[in-house]
């Protein structure tokens, strides 16, 4: 997401850094060429104007022009004034300060995503300790209601048993029922859609909001979409009231304009974003770290939460004191290859890095194989306990029969055993430099080399 968009940016404040001083000339050729990037990333023009003006006004400012580095300072200003056009510093989140059970409705049109990201709501909110019961309201759909209790089954969040040729509003009124006596704190319910805006799902789903009185209406719109999506959120606005927007499909959206746009256009925030077909895909929206990942500054406290929440920290401590110790086998080497297929999809990693956004084509271009892992993995499995403890007793033989058991060849176990050497001798650097890791100027706590993350080469 926003790929363009941050390449063109990024290119824009590189031209002003090599200037001492900043004109205001220097500023208008600037600000032109981001309005350019901004309308060429599918941003809505209204939008575009108000923030063009926002941040020229302050970037011709007295503050600029002293500055010790005026193009950072200019950074700075775009940056804010983005936190400012997504919705201010701190994001909003889910508001259930209600008496229990609190219904959550989720509207939307046909294909947005509004079932998965039902489920993924719910899971999202199970892992905060809440229960929660899913209701599919969608009678119209082929399958829809059956597509919802699967996604719950896998979850393990229970979803209303169905009644068929039972109408929308019954079920809805039977959700609310169900979850009062089942002493349910949450109820998400998924409700029918339509290929375009029309006055029969509009009427259903005024007609079901009448009936439960949600808490939260929550938009789900497909980012592909661009501009379309922002007057989809206009008009359910308009007609239904929604208290905030979830953004699907953001990772395959390379521009970026929706989620631009989105609030200055509807008033509404965005709440959730949704980035792949995980069910585990869903992420809070934080204006401030979005904005970040723009202007290639990275999301280093997503990637932290990310760790903290899918790594086992036990192990990764324990992995990281024997890599301080300079003691690392193969058995370490496993086990951080585990955790790293636990943190997902390596190249969105490496994006939350900051500064890695100028090297977005050299990763794409390396063509960084998920697979790898599994690959990896599949090698030192073969390998016997005596030799994960052992690598320099891996000879010719040896390699042989690993190669055979994993069904690799012998240059796919000599690249690991490579790999694996590299990572040895720098922990063993480490170890006589008397460092506590390789990455000194990461906070504490971060263990050998991120957060008990593989730091070998690929």
């Amino acid at each position: 997401m926003f790929d363009t968009l941050t390449e063109k940016l990024g290119a824009v404040f590189d031209r002003l850094s090599g200037r001492g001083t900043l004109s205001e000339s220097d500023v208008d050729t600037a600000m032109r060429e981001i309005r350019i990037a901004l309308l060429e990333a599918d941003v809505a023009l209204p939008v575009v104007r108000d923030f063009i003006e926002k941040v020229r006004g302050r970037a011709v400012g007295q503050a600029v022009v002293k500055s010790v580095s005026p193009a950072q300072m200019v950074v700075k200003i775009v940056h804010d004034a983005l936190v400012e056009t997504l919705g201010g510093e701190e994001g909003e989140g889910l508001d259930l300060a209600a008496q229990p059970p609190v219904p959550v409705l989720m509207v939307g049109l046909q294909g947005s995503g509004k079932t998965t990201t039902s489920a993924k709501l719910a899971l999202t909110l199970k892992k905060q300790k809440k229960r929660v019961l899913m209701a599919s309201l969608d009678v119209y759909r082929p399958a829809a209601q059956e597509q919802l209790a699967l996604l719950g089954k896998q979850i393990g969040v229970d979803v209303l048993p169905i009644i068929v040729g039972e109408k929308p509003a019954a079920i809805a009124n039977r959700a609310m029922a169900e979850a009062r006596r089942g002493g349910y704190d949450v109820v998400i319910l998924d409700t029918a859609g339509r290929l375009s805006v029309d006055l029969d799902m509009m009427a259903e789903a005024a007609e079901i909001r009448n009936i439960v009185n949600p808490k939260e209406t929550l938009l789900v719109v497909d980012a592909l979409t661009g501009q379309d999506a922002v007057g989809v959120a206009r008009e359910f606005n308009e007609k239904i009231g929604v208290t905030g927007i979830v953004l699907t499909r953001i990772d395959g959206d390379s521009r970026g304009g929706a989620a631009l746009s989105m609030k200055a256009v509807t008033g509404r925030p965005i709440k959730f974003l949704g980035a792949g077909e995980k069910i585990e895909a869903l992420e809070p929206f934080h204006p401030d770290r979005l904005a970040g990942r723009i202007l290639g500054m990275g999301d280093v406290v997503s990637l932290v939460e990310t760790a903290a929440e899918k790594m086992d920290k036990d192990e990764a401590e324990r992995v990281a004191k024997r890599m301080m110790e300079g003691r690392f086998d193969l058995n370490d080497m496993l086990s951080q290859l585990h955790q790293m297929q636990q943190m997902g999809d390596l190249k969105s990693m490496l994006g939350l890095l900051p500064g890695m956004g100028r090297f977005k084509k050299q990763i794409d271009e390396a063509n960084i194989d998920p697979k790898v892992f599994k690959r990896q993995e599949a090698i030192i499995l073969s390998m016997t306990p005596v030799e994960r403890r052992n690598p320099d007793i891996i000879k010719a033989s040896r390699k042989k029969r690993i190669a055979c058991g994993c069904g690799l060849s012998v240059q796919d176990v000599n690249r690991l055993l490579k790999q694996y050497e590299q990572v040895a001798d720098m922990m063993k650097k480490v170890k006589k430099a008397g460092k506590r890791g390789l990455f000194g100027g990461l906070p504490a706590g971060f263990g050998g080399g991120f957060g008990g993350m593989p730091i070998f080469p690929f």
